[in-house]
């Protein structure tokens, strides 16, 4: 069920994580995932946020327009970047030191499906293409924030956001926010809260939309486009 388009759909998830962290009044370093978290480094403003890349960069900055690629400076998606002032290189065993060292304030990535308690599946479905963990699971269990960006259903109108995790878990109750084109949720205490919801959808939709059970922020918000 596409109530938005699918380009347009991911650009939104991608502008409201970048948002949260341009907000931020102090220096984190945060670290994106293959996809759409990948996306969220072309919208991040200001100077506070340092984008890090476990194929060893520190200091991503947005893709690189055509035509300026250099084929050598790519982020953890194979994507062609830029670089951002201090940028800085080193090998993958000092880049997953400082993800398991827990210097990381943030990661972001995608998720074929997240659980009503923060359980998250991201790395393989079972009899499809397997591309292997990567640095999921070191992610979600490292770094200080774990944000899912992901569209709130499947291509074909399935939930995202379900009561249990039907496919491989790459961490168990490790998701604190959740943003998807129609919704933004928080897992506080164990259980999921809908803190924003897009101006085009209603709690009704959510509800059809979501196979998770969850709570409703009493100071609900609607999602800035």
């Amino acid at each position: 069920m596409n109530i938005i388009p699918e380009a347009e759909a991911k650009i939104r998830i991608a502008k409201r994580i970048a948002r949260k962290f341009s907000e931020s009044s102090k220096k984190i370093i945060i670290n994106l995932g293959v996809g759409i978290p990948t996306m969220v480094a072309d919208y991040i403003e200001g100077g506070n946020v340092c984008v890090q890349a476990e194929n060893g960069m520190l200091g991503v900055g947005p893709v690189a327009p055509e035509g300026m690629a250099d084929r050598q400076l790519i982020n953890a998606g194979r994507q062609p970047v830029t670089e951002t002032r201090g940028c800085c290189y080193f090998d993958s065993s000092i880049s997953f030191g400082m993800i398991r060292g827990g210097h990381i304030d943030a990661t972001v990535i995608g998720a074929f499906e997240v659980s009503k308690t923060g359980d998250i599946a991201n790395w393989v479905i079972p009899n499809g293409k397997q591309l292997g963990v990567g640095g999921a699971m070191d992610l979600v269990s490292g770094a200080k924030e774990v944000i899912v960006a992901m569209t709130h259903t499947t291509k074909d109108g399935k939930p995202k956001l379900v009561k249990n995790c039907s496919l491989p878990v790459t961490g168990i109750g490790e998701a604190d926010m959740v943003v998807t084109e129609l919704a933004v949720f928080c897992f506080e205490d164990g259980e999921m809260v809908l803190k924003e919801i897009a101006p085009e959808a209603s709690l009704d939709l959510i509800r059809s939309l979501t196979e998770a059970e969850f709570k409703v922020d009493a100071n609900l918000k609607t999602m800035e486009v």
